[in-house]
């Protein structure tokens, strides 16, 4: 277990000190779309093809990301369990690719004073492409800020006691809602797939879902699981796999009915899971015949607040120093 650092008071210390968190970011509605296109795409231009694709999965989902909503939910129940423990620092937002971004976030709190940063990164698993991008990125703020800022950077946590054991409750909770089928539900842990070459490279991000998901597999006392990679990118690369379509395949030709679908690698509702699971991998499970329920985002379970919690007091253990 996690032993967590004393409750700390307000200080001079941690009266300069700040919990930042950072997220991916996503339109918010639909006409901002092609500006968090091209935000992501770095300027490049992005065919008309494209941005109307994508502006469809936003209108399907009710007409934009709910993922800024939800982290600031997130960051406010943060601040209050970090209240409770006598733990006094703001909890910030900061995202890659969209307000309020990472830049202005901390221009903020620069602008106020704080000088000490706790960073975490909503998104448990490292790899050099996701979490390195947003450490770069930080790490380019702050440089342009001007300011000695102390960071503590929190970039790997999948096997944080907590967290498995928010998405076991997930899990749970979708298995007993459907107890019926629970007895020969088969479940697949899902991920964002990312180019292979990473892994091939010595990328850990593989590595860390499985060690997620064979925690959380124990902790239910089931063998019946499987991991798959989604959501991947249009680049003309090999891609994590399996991916979750094929694996659906895989398990209705293996005489499965009943599929729970647990995305391990995302901490909230975004795009990714309100359209890439429950309509494009739901559509595709009926066509098969297969019942296809999903377990619940984390948001703000309060397991996986506690868990944030525990890292903002006690980031050691969740650093990873070389890389």
């Amino acid at each position: 277990m996690v032993m967590a650092m004393a409750p700390r008071s307000q200080t001079s210390e941690t009266a300069t000190s700040a919990v930042l968190l950072l997220a991916y970011g996503g339109p918010e509605s639909l006409r901002d779309v092609e500006p968090f296109l091209r935000d992501i795409r770095a300027g490049r231009e992005t065919s008309e093809e494209l941005i109307q694709e994508v502006t469809a999965r936003y209108a399907a989902i009710g007409g934009g990301s709910p993922l800024a909503r939800r982290t600031h939910e997130q960051a406010a129940a943060l601040q209050a369990a970090l209240r409770e423990s006598g733990d006094l620092r703001p909890v910030h937002v900061g995202m890659r690719h969209w307000s309020p971004r990472i830049a202005d976030s901390v221009s903020s709190l620069v602008q106020k004073g704080y000088r000490h940063l706790t960073a975490i990164c909503l998104a448990p698993h490292y790899s050099r492409l996701s979490i390195g991008a947003y450490k770069s990125a930080l790490e380019r703020a702050i440089q342009d800020s001007g300011a000695h800022i102390d960071v503590e950077f929190v970039d790997h946590w999948g096997d944080h006691p907590l967290l498995i054991r928010a998405l076991a409750s997930r899990l749970e909770a979708a298995l007993v809602h459907d107890a019926e089928a629970g007895k020969d539900t088969e479940i697949v842990f899902t991920a964002h797939s990312l180019p292979a070459s990473l892994v091939d490279e010595g990328d850990p991000y593989v590595s860390e879902l499985r060690r997620t998901a064979e925690a959380v597999a124990e902790l239910l006392g089931t063998s019946r699981y499987r991991l798959a990679f989604q959501s991947a990118g249009a680049r003309a690369v090999r891609w994590l796999g399996p991916d979750l379509l094929e694996t659906l395949n895989a398990l209705r030709a293996a005489g499965a009915h009943h599929v729970l679908v647990a995305p391990i690698g995302f901490v909230s509702d975004h795009v990714e899971i309100l359209y890439d699971l429950d309509i494009e991998a739901r559509r595709a499970a009926d066509d098969l015949g297969l019942s296809l329920r999903r377990a619940e985002a984390l948001n703000t379970h309060p397991d996986f607040i506690a868990a944030l919690a525990d890292l903002a007091r006690n980031p050691e253990p969740w650093r990873l120093h070389s890389a």
